[in-house]
């Protein structure tokens, strides 16, 4: 059973969206303010969480950021629904953490598709690798433990950074070009901004080391190891 947590100012929203989650068969906690949002994330954890970004006490992106920080909540899809479109916030959302951006107003059929792939999307992506634990470098990735190493320290990654760090390790030396990832990462019936990528990227370079993940401009990325 999906437990979703919906979290919104508006009652007008909370109500429609509980209304037809529920008749589509999901367990649906509301929530009015970010500092509520997160207390019911700690108490339930939910499958998915649906954030406006302007609330009262605690904004959506300072809840995605709080749940990151919560090991019992590393599996939680965070999907942002608001009415801003502006780049900024959309790359501010995925820097902490979001998995989805989705610009308000959406017709609730619409949204209940995009809400079901979203959570497709919850487990790693698949690799052709059948090995539990992938290396090169200094890097592990421990696929089932969902964790990843430098030279066995810890690196603690949000989901995205991760399934995005698996693909290239899976395969180190092949180019995976953008349209590759994107599909792969973030599926094919997402729509995300032009930079989400990029971000994703420069996020990883900056938890990992900036040696591994190579550019190939107008292209894509590769895992280099020297």
């Amino acid at each position: 059973m999906v437990k979703v947590l919906i979290a919104d100012d508006d009652p007008a929203i909370l109500e429609m969206l509980e209304y037809n989650l529920k008749k589509e068969g999901f367990v649906v906690y509301t929530a009015n303010n970010g500092e509520e949002a997160l207390d019911i994330a700690k108490r339930e954890v939910p499958n998915l969480m649906i954030l406006d970004i302007m609330m009262p006490k605690l904004d959506g992106v300072e809840v995605c950021e709080k749940v990151r920080a919560i090991s019992e909540l590393d599996q939680t899809l965070v999907v942002f629904l608001t009415a801003r479109s502006e780049d900024f916030t959309q790359i501010a959302c995925y820097e902490n953490g979001g998995d989805d951006y989705i610009v308000k107003p959406i017709k609730p059929k619409v949204l209940i598709s995009r809400l079901k792939a979203i959570l497709k999307r919850q487990l790693p992506v698949e690799t052709n690798s059948k090995k539990h634990v992938l290396t090169f470098g200094e890097i592990t990735i421990d696929v089932e433990r969902y964790e990843v190493k430098k030279d066995k320290v810890d690196i603690s990654l949000a989901k995205k950074e991760f399934e995005l760090l698996l693909l290239l390790g899976s395969k180190p030396g092949k180019l995976f070009t953008r349209d590759e990832i994107f599909n792969k990462v973030w599926g094919t019936d997402t729509a995300i901004g032009d930079r989400t990528i990029d971000v994703h990227i420069r996020k990883l370079r900056e938890k990992i080391g900036d040696t591994y993940i190579k550019t190939i401009k107008g292209l894509g990325y590769k895992i280099e190891v020297q």
